[in-house]
This record gives C-alpha cells, sequence and structure tokens, in this order.
C-alpha cells in the first residue's frame, strides 16, 4: 500500500508543477500588451527614417528633420490616384503650409518617385522632401492601412495624429494651426 500511495503522491505533485509551470508561462505572455499598440503611439515622435533620395546615393534620416517647426509625413503611391489628389490639394495650399516640413516618403522605384515629383514641382518647394524608404521603417511604423497616409507633429515633435486615406487639406492646415 505504501509503494501505491507514493506512486500517487508523485503523480499528483509531478501534474501540479506540470500546471504551475504552465500558468507561469502564460501569464508571462500576457504581460506583452504593448506589443498591441502600434509603434506611432509607443513612440510619439519622428520615426527612425532613413529615405534615399531622387540622386540614389544620398540618404535623408531623422536627425536632418528640421527643429522648432511643424512636420508632416506623407506616405504616398506615384499610381495612387488619391495621394495624387492629396499632393494636389497641397500643392494648391503651400503658402498656408510653408512653414511646415513636409516629407514625402513612397516604396516605389526611384523613377516612379522621380516622375511624380516632376509632375507636381515638388522640387521647388524647399520645405519638401521626397524620398523612398528602402527598409519599410514607416509601414510598420504607422501600421498603415491606407495610402495616403499622413502623420502630423507639432514643433517639438510630438505626433498630432495620424490620418489614412484622403483628407482634405484644410483639416490638416486646421490641425497644425490648432496644435502650435
Amino acid at each position: 500500500m505504501t509503494t501505491v500511495f507514493l506512486i500517487k503522491y508523485v503523480l499528483v505533485k509531478s501534474i501540479l508543477l506540470f500546471f504551475l509551470v504552465i500558468s507561469s508561462v502564460a501569464s508571462s505572455f500576457a504581460q506583452s500588451k504593448d506589443y498591441d499598440i502600434p509603434p506611432f503611439q509607443r513612440f510619439p515622435t519622428f520615426p527612425p527614417i532613413q529615405i534615399l533620395l531622387s540622386d540614389s546615393t544620398t540618404v535623408y534620416t531623422k536627425a536632418e528633420i528640421p527643429t522648432g517647426k511643424p512636420t508632416l509625413f506623407i506616405i504616398f503611391s506615384p499610381d495612387c490616384s488619391h495621394c495624387q489628389d492629396e499632393t494636389t490639394q497641397m500643392v494648391a495650399h503651400m503658402d498656408e503650409l510653408k512653414d511646415v516640413q513636409i516629407i514625402m516618403i513612397t516604396y516605389h522605384p526611384l523613377s516612379q518617385m522621380k516622375d511624380f515629383v516632376a509632375t507636381y514641382g515638388l522640387e521647388k518647394y524647399p520645405n519638401i522632401v521626397v524620398g523612398k524608404d528602402v527598409q519599410y521603417v514607416t509601414a510598420t511604423f504607422y501600421s498603415i492601412r491606407n495610402i495616403p497616409c499622413m502623420a502630423l507633429y507639432n514643433k517639438e515633435g510630438k505626433l498630432i495624429e495620424k490620418l489614412e486615406g484622403t483628407h482634405p487639406i484644410e483639416e490638416v492646415i486646421t490641425a497644425f494651426k490648432t496644435n502650435q
């Protein structure tokens, strides 16, 4: 009888230990809820960009973003009609956006990006930088589902809001004015 009792005791203890280990492992995975929050919300500052400019050798980084002025990131596709409309609106309102640093980012080939810049005359605006995100950092950072995707930052470099899809440029201008 004592042998049977000893076997049952060891078996019960092993089962309890097994459940204890499983529950502690499960609870440690439950602690990682921060990963459910998109990076742009966890880190409401500029993303760690490295965008390739149209000369195909110059890389524009986060360190080069001017400080002390509002910044607008626009993730776009040169062949997207909504992106084209947004750019047309933006160019038409450049007087109101002249003090905003605009960084336009695409994932398309440099040749398409250059054609887009030429079509909209973006090279004549000193506050606009257009480049290719060769490492696809912004897509992950902003959890992009629709383009154009715009991220608006105030003068201190803090995120005001993220907009996906088509939005009237007046909405962007108003957001900058109310968050100075």
